[in-house]
């Protein structure tokens, strides 16, 4: 049976007056967010520290493999929605991307420079079959209307957040007093975790018939004598060494001399995937109805949106970390990749009360439409980048400033990411035809791809004085400061364009909220 045609959702609401299966997918999604960011807190450091110490350029090096191993690891859902959507079915794309990415974080525990990089490769393969369908999966709880999808995605959304929150502390504190690759290993447990809990609910049947292969004939169905629910674990394994040369060779990080003149491998396969994209979403409109097309118009412009958000908002895991280690203090309070905390902890925090304004204001009918919710959520993105940029201003001889800085800035930008992120998953889900829902979530990923991009360009930018041996705290206060106040005037410049242009989206997608 089609995972598109199953039976009506499950009406249980014996899990905050939601669905049952909510309940473990939230706790899979947790767990495995647990490991995605317990290794990302501890990841722009240990490459700073270890594996490109010996190079004079190691931030520059550094900042050009976090945003292709970041740029490639969002892009592969693409890929795995795809297959989701034509092969494996939500479960198995689930289960196969989890047990790729448990074995990447416990390889990235082994203390070599190639065992580095075949990890990042697991983990990249691994999300593409993971992510997308997750988050599928809990829009498929949901009838089409059902007035709870926004309230449940940002509970869902808080439980991503619970796991980026206690991972960066737990496995930050055992990288400081043990060593990097014993926090690695503990986000591979995690990763584990969050497989038994999914696979518990499965047991349970909380999920029906949901998330099955949307074809058995084409699941099994034999490929050079190879069935496809086979082969395509296979490949994705023989993927693995190919992808780590990608990110481990230098014209392909770098863009040195090669036939590529100055572009890099990681940049030529962005720029193929972004033809294809459009070319695939061009022949989706052409063959669908006006009321799809319209819906699809909207899906695209929002994930347009929310690519120039996580442009910033990503700078968390690389030039904001790097900052909280050689310009904060931080006075023993946390280590500068336990910050990376703070960004979830402030979801955990503000997702019930925004999700219950949402409530609040739809009873009043005053409940903003997208467009205004992603412009204010780009305006506050550039305010959070303003007070960094401030903090100069109160730096002491050495070029510290202090860490409430470092936290109104993460308070700040937490609220702009909840006007837009888990309400933008709701409305990927809602917009796309059911036919291809997993694949536009995977686009919806596609944007975070794109976004690190934007951070590895203003990475390198940041870093390539920072590493000078005769700059000092000072300079280096002043190298960040000044591309902080940059960033910020770009984001208040997008944010401000979107709330202007609203009125027209508003015309333009009819009754699309």
């Amino acid at each position: 049976m089609s995972e598109n045609t199953i039976s009506s959702p499950n009406n249980d609401t014996s899990f905050l007056g939601h669905p049952k299966g909510l309940l473990y997918l939230f706790f899979a999604e947790l767990w495995e967010r647990f490991s995605f960011y317990g290794m990302r807190a501890l990841l722009t450091l240990y490459m700073v520290e270890e594996i490109f110490k010996s190079l004079s350029n190691r931030d520059f090096a550094t900042a050009a493999v976090y945003a292709s191993y970041g740029s490639l690891v969002y892009a592969s859902t693409v890929i795995g929605g795809q297959v989701s959507d034509k092969i494996l079915g939500m479960r198995s794309s689930i289960f196969l991307g989890g047990i790729l990415m448990a074995i990447g974080h416990f390889v990235l525990a082994i203390e070599n420079d190639i065992a580095f990089f075949l990890a990042l490769a697991f983990i990249i393969v691994g999300n593409g079959f993971f992510k997308p369908n997750i988050s599928t999966f809990v829009g498929a709880l949901y009838e089409d209307g059902d007035v709870r999808k926004d309230s449940g995605f940002t509970i869902f959304y808080m439980g991503i957040n619970i796991g980026g929150w206690i991972a960066p502390l737990l496995c930050g504190w055992l990288a400081v007093e043990y060593g990097y690759h014993y926090g690695f290993g503990l986000a591979g447990i995690g990763m584990m975790a969050g497989l038994l809990f999914f696979w518990s609910g499965i047991k349970k049947n909380v999920f029906d018939d949901r998330g099955l292969p949307p074809n058995k004939e084409v699941y099994e169905k034999e490929v050079l004598g190879v069935p496809q629910k086979t082969l395509i674990p296979i490949l994705s394994i023989v993927f693995v060494p190919v992808i780590a040369y990608v990110l481990s060779s230098y014209e392909a990080i770098m863009g040195g001399e090669s036939v590529l003149g100055n572009e890099t491998i990681v940049g030529l396969i962005f720029k193929v995937i972004g033809v294809t994209i459009l070319i695939y979403l061009g022949s989706i409109m052409v063959n669908a109805t006006k009321e799809e097309r319209k819906k699809l118009f909207m899906a695209v412009l929002i994930t347009f949106f929310m690519t120039m958000f996580w442009g910033f908002h990503e700078l968390s895991g690389s030039v904001i970390t790097l900052f909280a280690s050689r310009n904060v203090a931080l006075d023993g309070i946390m280590s500068a990749a336990q910050t990376n905390s703070l960004n979830s902890m402030f979801i955990i925090l503000l997702a019930i009360p925004i999700s219950l304004l949402w409530g609040y204001l739809s009873k009043k009918n005053l409940n903003p439409r997208t467009p205004y919710k992603f412009g204010l959520g780009l305006v506050l993105a550039g305010a959070s980048f303003y007070i960094l940029a401030l903090s100069k201003g109160n730096a002491d001889e050495n070029g510290m400033v202090p860490f409430a800085y470092l936290i109104i800035m993460y308070f700040v930008l937490s609220i702009g990411e909840l006007f837009m992120s888990p309400v933008g998953l709701s409305k990927i889900t809602s917009l796309s035809p059911k036919r291809i829902v997993a694949f536009m979530m995977g686009i919806w990923f596609l944007s975070s791809a794109y976004a690190f991009q934007i951070v590895g360009f203003i990475g390198k930018q940041l870093a390539v004085e920072s590493t000078d041996s005769n700059v000092g705290g000072l300079d280096t206060l002043g190298i960040y400061t000044d591309g902080f106040m940059l960033i910020s005037q770009y984001a208040l410049g997008a944010g401000l364009i979107v709330i202007i242009f609203s009125p027209l989206m508003k015309k333009l997608m009819g009754e699309v909220h």
